[in-house]
């Protein structure tokens, strides 16, 4: 690599200005972003991000689940390009950086690089996902999924939200259902950069995290059918109530989540009481379920362990409970090669790093089925994420983006 490519940094000031000018796009109140997949504000967020790419020379297009893709040419496009980028989308109260980050660093990559006038020997595709979040349609990660043949493309264009809107609808309402088939833009490898939404490395004061596994999923809608009944005169040990189950249901899965610890973590995050009423003793919820562990064999055990509480808690509360389990995902264990180069970008640039695995879904995850892929984490202060309060420092922010640069340079080569 030549001297002025090894000494290569991205422009500090330039991200972060992205980064703050992007949260325009959903802005809430106390400072986050709430920015829904194919919503308005995701499609002015689109706007913006296709113009950058387009002024920073890239030959943009857009798939048929309307992730964007960006391509910067190499000195040899007989070459597959190496993917970057993450997702645009937010939580309903969401922060500024969570996927934010990893796109628009992948895009300040592709502008230093242009600035430097540094080729490189196999192309370069900055990639901006579809629903990553999966806060507004099922399931998260859905884009890449389907990219990785994980579901097709009519099945992911029939998928509804809350309010019957499909996937397909939606995209059309925002004008950003492309031409190009789901798969069309191969990728060599795909390297994504991320907050990492979690506590570790501000505690131990470690600048990156780099990613060798993510953790597998279970996804599980719930409903429970109890009885509705008065609540001045059914006597207690007749009621059949629904809510009074679910808070056993909620019970169970902490104490499993916890005997299966310290890597399994289960979450109940939704529950909605049909018609619900001060004096009616809730008679059916509907509830969501959310468990993970980077270890299959925990993966499975969760799930069975679960099943087995649920269904003796409805027996003895003469209620019924069904469970849909409408996503699962293994565990992650990222390309060894490419877990090296972003190791090795870290300590060249003299940051100080360690091995972490991921919590959260990202769609590298997804990609790696497939393709090699590995992760790039920055500190976020608290460990929080998923929250307004969403916060990440200038500095961290650069040097993830650098590391990533030079672990792309690493990988495709600079033309000499």
């Amino acid at each position: 690599m030549s001297r002025a490519a090894t000494n290569l940094q991205i422009d500090s000031a330039r991200l972060w200005g992205s980064i703050h000018e992007t949260a325009q796009f959903g802005a809430t109140a106390k400072g986050g972003v709430r920015r829904l997949t194919l919503s308005a504000e995701d499609k002015q967020v689109r706007d913006w991000f296709r113009k950058a790419c387009e002024d920073a020379g890239l030959d943009v297009h857009v798939d048929a689940l309307g992730s964007q893709f960006g391509l910067r040419k190499g000195r040899d496009m007989s070459k597959l390009p190496v993917g970057i980028g993450s997702h645009l989308d937010t939580q309903p109260t969401g922060g500024k950086y969570d996927g934010i980050l990893g796109t628009l660093g992948a895009l300040e990559v592709i502008r230093t690089l242009n600035d430097a006038g540094i080729e490189t020997e196999a192309p370069i595709c900055v990639v901006n996902w579809t629903n990553e979040e999966g806060s507004r349609f099922a399931p998260a990660m859905m884009a890449s999924a389907a990219y990785v043949g994980d579901f097709t493309t009519d099945d992911i264009l029939s998928r509804k939200d809350a309010e019957g809107i499909t996937v397909g609808q939606a995209l059309d309402g925002i004008g950003y259902r492309g031409d190009k088939p789901v798969g069309f833009q191969k990728l060599g490898c795909f390297v994504e950069l991320h907050i990492e939404q979690g506590p570790i490395l501000e505690a131990e004061a470690k600048t990156i995290g780099v990613v060798d596994s993510g953790q597998g999923v279970l996804w599980y809608d719930g409903k429970i059918s109890g009885f509705e009944s008065h609540a001045g005169s059914t006597p207690m040990p007749l009621r059949r109530d629904a809510l009074a189950t679910l808070s056993e249901i909620v019970l169970a899965m902490e104490s499993i989540a916890k005997k299966h610890g310290p890597n399994a973590v289960g979450t109940i995050g939704e529950a909605v009481i049909a018609n619900p009423s001060r004096n009616v003793i809730p008679g059916e919820i509907a509830f969501t379920m959310d468990c993970r562990s980077a270890d299959g064999a925990i993966v499975d055990a969760l799930d069975r362990d679960l099943r087995a509480a649920i269904a003796e808690i409805a027996a003895r509360r003469k209620v019924e409970v069904k469970i849909d389990l409408v996503w699962r995902k293994p565990p992650t264990h990222f390309d060894p090669k490419l877990i090296a180069a972003v190791e090795n970008a870290a300590k060249t640039l003299g940051y100080s790093s360690r091995r972490i695995t991921s919590g959260a879904g990202h769609d590298a995850c997804n990609l790696n089925t497939v393709m090699p892929a590995a992760m790039v984490f920055v500190p976020c202060k608290d460990g929080i994420s998923h929250n307004e309060l969403e916060d990440a420092t200038q500095t961290d922010c650069a040097a993830g983006t650098n590391v990533l640069m030079h672990t792309v340079l690493a990988i495709a080569g600079v033309a000499s």
